[in-house]
């Protein structure tokens, strides 16, 4: 991969780290990243050429594949009336309409530039209409990199925030409570403690960001009902699972009301997009309407809403989510079938078209404690040997993955295919490995 090893040397001399995001950089897994140049259907292709079955997607938005003949179709003509205006266009109308009418618990909603500036919004708005200052979330859930998100539990549930992240201020920090994802005890002793001060809960419904780990029955529920006794927002972070598991997202999927939902991905159709939205007496206090303050130069740019329009256009078709559901579950039994007949210990999960691979020995993660207990030396062994073979996956143990419309029988028996070699040598490595070391003992 000479260009792309190239083009990193140079990048690293003008971007930290060579990369705009962190993850991109591989170091969750060691080596180098793969610089890419197009992509096309399920495939993507790199700097020298190389073809690699996608299962990253973009991180998600793209679930109609890479430039989508109807997508680009769209686009291609908003692009012919102008880039951006900063003032009213149709488009954002004809998305707002769509998405209020594919999840009933927004009745009105606020487009943005990206999931961490739909977040902040969101928990700005909740305070200001709650007039409280705290909020509560969860270890392992990632709600982009506003200063008041970025925050780990402390030395116990009832402990208040600390930050995760230089630059974050004590004073910011402070306001954050956090608790074990899955564990309502510990969200309602931090209610008992704090309640009359917590504005609102944050959440993703379905934990994307420490790997994929589903609520366990009744945890969403809990959350709901504590919000409505202590009167508190209950905010879902749909950014990953919004028309991702279903097409009411998440909350649609386990019979959930949130106060207000945050967006993103998808809706941008591959551009730059995000939104919250919900309760229209919660949204009716953002500015101009009410005294919370929110605003954006590119925010309901037409050409983002004109591919978030388009990708939903294409997800609404009959049976679209079943088959994409079907293809990934066979997707993720062949690996689970792999694995075990390699004798390799391992665990996976999936909803709707995102799922997880864990390489441990238990038959559940439920929490950010256990995924952090999986094999991650066993992780990186098989995602550069997925990536030897052509099969693209999210270089961290702690990404999810997801399956596309256009991911067909071939790319899911070539993927299986490769993962049985992996598996075959990730063992041979490991027996080597501690035939080594036995005989060092000796």
């Amino acid at each position: 991969m000479m260009l792309s090893r190239q083009l990193f040397n140079l990048a690293q001399h003008y971007i930290p780290g060579g990369v705009n995001s962190p993850v991109r950089a591989f170091r969750g897994v060691e080596g180098e990243p793969v610089f890419i140049k197009s992509g096309h259907g399920p495939y993507l292709v790199d700097a020298d050429g190389r073809e690699y079955i996608d299962y990253v997607c973009s991180w998600g938005p793209l679930i109609a594949g890479h430039a989508h003949p109807y997508v680009i179709e769209k686009v291609t003509e908003a692009l012919q009336q102008g880039l951006s205006f900063g003032a009213p266009t149709e488009i954002e109308v004809k998305l707002a309409k769509k998405v209020c009418g594919l999840l009933p618990s927004i009745e009105m909603i606020r487009f943005v530039n990206s999931g961490t500036e739909a977040t902040m919004s969101a928990i700005r708005l909740a305070r200001g209409y709650t007039r409280r200052d705290k909020i509560i979330k969860f270890a392992g859930c990632y709600h982009g990199h506003a200063d008041s998100l970025l925050v780990a539990a402390g030395s116990g549930a009832l402990t208040l925030g600390v930050p995760s992240s230089a630059g974050v201020p004590e004073s910011i920090a402070q306001h954050t409570l956090v608790a074990e994802f899955n564990r309502l005890e510990e969200v309602a002793a931090l209610f008992a403690k704090y309640g009359n001060d917590i504005a609102a809960v944050i959440v993703e419904p379905v934990a994307g960001n420490m790997n994929l780990v589903l609520p366990v029955p009744g945890f969403l529920q809990g959350l709901r009902e504590l919000c409505d006794r202590y009167g508190s927002v209950l905010i879902f972070d749909e950014v990953i699972t919004g028309f991702r598991v279903g097409l009411g997202g998440a909350q649609t999927y386990f019979n959930i009301t949130p106060d207000l939902t945050v967006l993103g991905k998808i809706i941008g159709g591959g551009f730059p997009a995000a939104a919250f939205g919900g309760r229209a007496e919660i949204m009716r206090s953002i500015a101009p309407l009410g005294p919370v303050y929110q605003a954006g130069t590119l925010s309901g740019n037409p050409i983002a809403m004109t591919a978030g329009l388009a990708t939903l256009d294409l997800v609404t078709q009959p049976g679209f989510y079943a088959e994409l559901e079907k293809k990934t579950q066979t997707l993720i039994q062949g690996l689970y079938t792999r694995a075990m007949a390699a004798s390799i210990p391992f665990y996976a999960t999936s909803i709707g078209s995102m799922f997880g691979l864990f390489f441990t020995e238990v038959d559940k993660i439920e929490t950010e404690g256990a995924v952090k207990r999986a094999n991650l030396t066993h992780f990186k062994r098989f995602f550069h040997g997925m990536l030897s073979k052509g099969i693209y996956l999210a270089p961290s143990a702690f990404e999810v993955g997801f399956v596309s419309a256009v991911h067909g029988a071939q790319e899911i028996v070539a993927t299986l295919n490769a993962a049985e070699e992996v598996f075959d040598k990730l063992l041979k490595d490991e027996s080597s490995c501690i035939e080594l070391s036995q005989a060092q003992q000796a």
